[in-house]
């Protein structure tokens, strides 16, 4: 069988971790597998769907390398919703409803008082024609559910949770078709899998008990339904739901405003609620050989974002000239090599690059110490061993050694009291500025 596996954005927002955490595990899983991973856009909800979020989605996906093998909307087959719909409703299976949502919140609170569960009764399929012509003489329109064939257990053998049971007495019918007469996720979703020949549903675990209800309209529309995996949801790190501190930014925010690496993402993504460990890496190869639904933990994801910054600078430090040079406007590959390893992120390469091409402030507390150093650094063009030669000449002519020796030349040399290790930059600095800021210069 070969692996076709689906995300199915919402074009009525943006992108954010957890939703790219399903896009990443079904799409490591198509690549593990030779399999074909789809973009379906579910802009049924026409309202409230645009066409800048479609966009931003696709931007999103392309950034972080999640690249799609096909992509459809799901705007574009209403006429085919339509025929399965007219099917399900000649055959009995789709029936109106009339209540309100303050009515259908009323009957719960009824059911749940007496101690049963929170079921709709089917009052829409005992409805006469007297009734429905009155609801609709008070301007009300028919919600449609689906009749769930009951009573009915559904099992399966998920993925990550193992062996699955959902008793459908113990779920409503679900709605499929809103009073406005636009569909609701389910139809679509399960006309699509069948229709495009989805083999595998990957997503979150809220929707085991939704899997229970498509796996029989699957069935009542003549498709079967695909194998299943449902992974645990993404919180907080200390349990809590997702806040702006914990993962809510969209994935724009983290590329744009924090200026993240896409595989920093990527790393983490790929491994939290995961039995593997969190590890920076610079292309996914890594993490699509090494997939597996069985490294997937069935207790909750917790996320901690300071990861990101810190898998972002990690990566960084791991990232080859030739990997990065188109970002890097102006940047040899020398100049990268020396500053990479004190790289945050992206964006530090101005701070680093002013120290290196000026002008600098320096930090000068000993003017004759400074001045005494100045006249022993070595003859000609600085090298990589420069600093090493002229260190040496420091100690054995002043007796300062150790941090007393490397501080202040740093300081002078920088204005800065840590970066990136002096032998690399100090032949990047140039003869003419190392001895101007020695003199106390800004250059």
């Amino acid at each position: 069988m070969t692996v076709k596996v689906r995300f199915a954005p919402s074009p009525t927002g943006k992108l954010h971790l957890g939703n790219i955490r399903a896009a990443l595990v079904n799409w490591l899983f198509a690549r593990q597998q030779g399999g074909t991973f789809v973009l379906r856009i579910d802009d049924t909800d026409t309202a409230r769907s645009t066409k800048e979020n479609e966009d931003a989605i696709r931007a999103d996906l392309s950034w972080l390398g999640l690249e799609w093998d096909e992509t459809f909307r799901q705007s574009d087959r209403f006429a085919r919703y339509d025929e399965v719909v007219a099917k399900l409703k000649a055959d009995g299976r789709l029936y109106p409803c009339y209540e309100t949502a303050d009515e259908l919140d009323m009957k719960r609170k009824i059911q749940m008082s007496r101690g049963k569960p929170p079921v709709y009764d089917r009052a829409g399929l005992e409805l006469t024609a007297e009734e429905v012509a009155a609801y609709e003489a008070e301007g009300r329109t028919a919600h449609w559910r689906f009749k769930l064939d009951v009573p009915a257990r559904i099992d399966w053998t998920d993925l990550i949770r193992g062996d699955v049971s959902i008793d459908l007495t113990s779920v409503s019918d679900p709605i499929l078709i809103r009073g406005d007469g636009s569909y609701l996720y389910t139809l679509p979703s399960v006309v699509d899998d069948v229709d495009y020949g989805i083999t595998h549903i990957v997503r979150g675990e809220d929707h085991v008990t939704n899997s229970a209800v498509q796996v029989q309209l699957f069935e009542t529309i003549g498709g079967k339904a695909p194998e299943m995996a449902h992974f645990a949801l993404l919180t907080g790190k200390g349990g809590e739901g997702l806040s702006k501190r914990y993962g809510a930014m969209s994935i724009g925010e983290y590329r744009d405003a924090a200026g993240l690496e896409p595989m920093s993402i990527v790393s983490l993504l790929a491994r939290v609620g995961t039995s593997e460990p969190i590890e920076a890496f610079v292309e996914a190869q890594s993490l699509i050989e090494a997939f597996d639904f069985g490294k997937f933990g069935r207790s909750t994801a917790k996320l901690d974002s300071d990861d990101l910054e810190l898998l972002n600078a990690k990566i960084l430090h791991l990232t080859p000239y030739a990997a990065i040079a188109d970002k890097l406007e102006g940047v040899t590959e020398e100049v990268w090599n020396a500053i990479r390893p004190n790289m945050k992120k992206l964006g530090d390469v101005g701070e680093w690059l002013s120290i290196i091409n000026g002008p600098v402030i320096p930090l000068i507390e000993d003017t004759d110490h400074i001045a005494k150093t100045a006249t022993l650094l070595p003859e000609g063009a600085l090298t990589a061993d420069s600093w090493k030669a002229w260190t040496d000449v420091v100690k054995a002519e002043t007796g300062v050694k150790g941090r007393d020796l490397f501080m202040p030349l740093r300081h002078a040399l920088t204005g800065q009291k840590h970066g990136p290790d002096m032998a690399t930059i100090l032949p990047l600095i140039g003869r003419e500025k190392v001895l101007a800021r020695l003199n106390g210069e800004a250059a």
